[in-house]
């Protein structure tokens, strides 16, 4: 693997390249400010004492040699008579000194006199606050630099999370952006797959959602057929005993019921929206309806007349009628005990049917609403093939209610039903 490659698939080296690089920018920048500014502060150094003499070796003129930061050596001379010299011994990039009639030696373009004031150094490089703001001026610009480098690693990360987030709130045909070769890249090639592995197993799940209903359908329409000739030949049997007559037509209106409830689990299971138009259903006159039909009793809040919830009618009468069947299969035949109570509050409204029959256990209380299940010693008997609450917690939850199972006081079982009002 070359050098390229393993920055250019490794996101961590180069982040930390970037990171090294500027700091080693910064470095540089502020070694080179510092050599400034000591340049600048170094004094300029000590006057010395120079003696002039001749061949003979006599002293003839005394004087001070004073290095200059950019001109050399520059030496001022008094002779006996009492005549000054300015000598100067230039740099290599100096001008040539040349002599300006008087016996002076001075350097071109200045007058003679005593060298000039350089003056205080630049703002910059005046110790503390000049070197502490051209270091955060460096460390700004650094900051800028890296900045772009860092930027575009991320960018791609919020890219990711941003299409995470879109198909977790629903969107199943987003997809994000893969460029690169790094670990980025492989994470956003990595979710594209699963996510489109995802949108093909609910589209098949919907076609099977299809094909299953197509069945039921089909299957409801082929059981309804036999069942009608069966009870049309029922009529025509004149020597029948009348017990075998009525369990013969018990066991057909079993086999219809069946029929309906298997198809309306499966439309409800299917999340179908065509079940019925959503309005305003008076709850107090269906359940009146269905309390003649089985002989409960119904009981309501004192002074209320009418306690409307939105749903669909149908559903909703499916609901009651389950409770108070299931109720009357177990409570007894005569009804007398079996009591359905309405009850409004906090823009909930709570229907409770209780009944006096042997109770549901504790432990059970849960698995009573699960498809085909019937609690044990049923006896078949009984009818009943153990849709029924399974039936009444769907129609609840479609409605964004819930049911629930509890103990009656004195014996027997209550079950509540919570709706939005």
């Amino acid at each position: 693997m070359s050098l390229r490659t393993a920055f250019s698939k490794r996101l961590y080296l180069r982040i930390w390249l970037a990171v090294v690089l500027g700091v080693a920018v910064l470095m540089l920048m502020v070694g080179w400010i510092w050599r400034m500014a000591e340049d600048h502060n170094r004094p300029q150094g000590m006057a010395r004492e120079v003696i002039v003499r001749n061949a003979a070796g006599d002293a003839i003129g005394t004087g001070q040699a004073l290095a200059q930061r950019g001109r050399g050596l520059e030496f001022e001379l008094t002779l006996p008579s009492g005549e000054t010299l300015q000598i100067q011994v230039p740099n290599r990039r100096s001008p040539r000194p040349e002599a300006d009639g008087t016996g002076s030696i001075t350097h071109q373009g200045r007058p003679p006199g005593p060298p000039p004031h350089h003056g205080s150094p630049p703002w910059w490089a005046r110790p503390p606050y000049g070197f502490l703001w051209m270091l955060g001026l460096v460390g700004l610009a650094v900051a800028l630099g890296v900045y772009p480098i860092l930027r575009r690693v991320t960018q791609r990360l919020e890219t990711l999370q941003q299409g995470v987030q879109k198909w977790g709130n629903g969107d199943l045909s987003v997809r994000v952006p893969v460029s690169g070769q790094d670990e980025v890249a492989d994470l956003s090639q990595r979710f594209n797959d699963a996510a489109q592995q995802i949108e093909n197993l609910l589209a098949s799940q919907r076609a099977l959602l299809a094909s299953k209903k197509s069945l039921l359908a089909n299957a409801s329409h082929e059981l309804r057929s036999p069942l009608a000739r069966i009870r049309m030949g029922l009529e025509f049997l004149g020597e029948t005993s009348p017990a075998a007559k009525d369990e013969i037509t018990r066991n057909i209106a079993e086999l219809d019921q069946l029929v309906d409830e298997i198809l309306l689990a499966s439309r409800l299971d299917a999340q179908e929206s065509d079940l019925g138009p959503i309005e305003s259903v008076d709850l107090i006159g269906l359940c009146a309806e269905e309390c003649a039909r089985v002989g409960a009793s119904l009981q309501l809040p004192e002074g209320v007349q009418s306690i409307e919830v939105p749903g669909v009618a149908k559903l909703l009468r499916r609901m009651v009628r389950n409770l108070l069947e299931n109720a009357k299969r177990y409570g007894g035949e005569s009804g007398q005990e079996i009591a359905l109570t309405l009850s409004q509050a906090d823009a909930v409204t709570t229907l409770r049917v209780c009944d006096r029959g042997p109770g549901v256990p504790t432990e059970l209380r849960e698995r009573i609403f699960e498809p085909f299940y019937r609690l044990p010693g049923a006896s078949e008997r009984t009818g009943g093939v153990g849709l029924g609450l399974a039936l009444v917690k769907s129609i609840a939850q479609r409605h964004g209610g819930q049911v629930s199972c509890v103990g009656r006081d004195g014996g027997g079982s209550c079950f509540e039903v919570s709706l939005a009002a």
